[in-house]
């Protein structure tokens, strides 16, 4: 492409947001449209429409998209997305169809993930572990920045592992959209925090409202955010303890929660297998564009790829 200009696409379920980065990672256009809800064929039209936009802007450039979900080694297909209309389409061979060139996808988590690895609070590492604390619980994993994906599309998704070490107050644990109980989605993801604190309490807040009221001192508050704490300490032990990583780099909505990064250091030391417990926890460089950087990056220097799946040629 011309000049290695490079797009990201973030597809969410309301909003789809795209940018350009010149080759050193330079922002050279950033826009966002309001994501069709329901319906496939106008999401590949509004992913084609803001492509085009971008374009005009800036010029060619190759097309990484991150998305709910992932499509599957297996059919094809996409699995696992919270935008159900997604589910069960050939996303990958539409949007090249729709936009005449080819095109990488990665799930949104993934992105994030090697977003950070990139050219944010990972950069540098041999290893980094992305975790999303959102409206949902997900991760991605980059080796020398590279995604490692897996054989079914699915590296990282340590959201549906269940909570370690869990006591028994605590067993079998909340029920999960994807139909177990116990997952750490269902414990440690905003939605989960505030239900845990509805069921201590029995008053219903937002997770924000919660953390508001244990800066201002609320023993309740401040109780609800050590429980959970102490469970997202515990599932990312569990993970350190696979697969290692130099840096965890936290992205979500909870991610700005102050505490994290001063508890889950400590929190985690019980419970990591080696001599050396210390973990290297930092916020995200990027923020809240850290999914569509990542997206964008998709494809590497000199045509190489970091990371992400593209369609066999046709």
């Amino acid at each position: 492409m011309s000049g290695n200009l490079r797009i990201g696409i973030d597809l969410g379920g309301t909003k789809i947001e795209g940018l350009v980065l010149a080759p050193d990672g330079r922002q050279l256009e950033r826009q966002r449209i309001a994501a069709p809800r329901g319906s496939y064929w106008e999401t590949i039209s509004a992913i084609r429409g803001i492509v085009q936009s971008l374009e005009t802007a800036c010029g060619p450039a190759s097309v990484g998209i991150g998305m709910p979900g992932s499509v599957s080694r297996t059919t094809g297909l996409v699995q696992n997305a919270n935008s159900t209309w997604l589910n069960g389409q050939s996303i990958d061979r539409d949007l090249e169809d729709a936009l005449g060139r080819p095109v990488r996808l990665a799930n949104d988590a993934n992105c994030f993930a090697l977003s950070e690895a990139i050219d944010g609070a990972g950069v540098g590492a041999l290893v980094v572990l992305g975790i999303i604390i959102g409206t949902g619980c997900g991760g991605g994993i980059v080796i020398e920045k590279r995604l490692l994906d897996g054989a079914r599309g699915i590296g990282g998704e340590w959201g549906h592992n269940p909570l370690p070490w869990s006591n028994d107050a605590e067993h079998p644990g909340p029920a999960c959209w994807c139909g177990r109980r116990g997952c750490m989605e269902a414990w440690v993801s905003g939605p989960a925090l505030a239900a845990d604190h509805e069921r201590m309490t029995g008053e219903r807040l937002a997770s924000e409202a919660i953390a508001e009221k244990a800066r201002l001192g609320n023993l309740d508050a401040v109780a609800t955010l050590e429980r959970h704490a102490s469970r997202l300490a515990r599932g990312l032990a569990h993970v350190v303890n696979i697969i290692d990583p130099d840096v965890i780099v936290l992205g979500g909505g909870l991610s700005h929660l102050d505490h994290l990064y001063e508890s889950l250091p400590r929190l985690i030391v019980p419970y990591v297998f080696a001599d050396k417990t210390c973990v290297d926890i930092h916020r995200p460089k990027w923020g809240a564009a850290g999914g569509v950087r990542g997206a964008a990056w998709l494809w590497g220097e000199g045509g190489t790829e970091p990371g992400g799946h593209s369609s066999p040629n046709r």
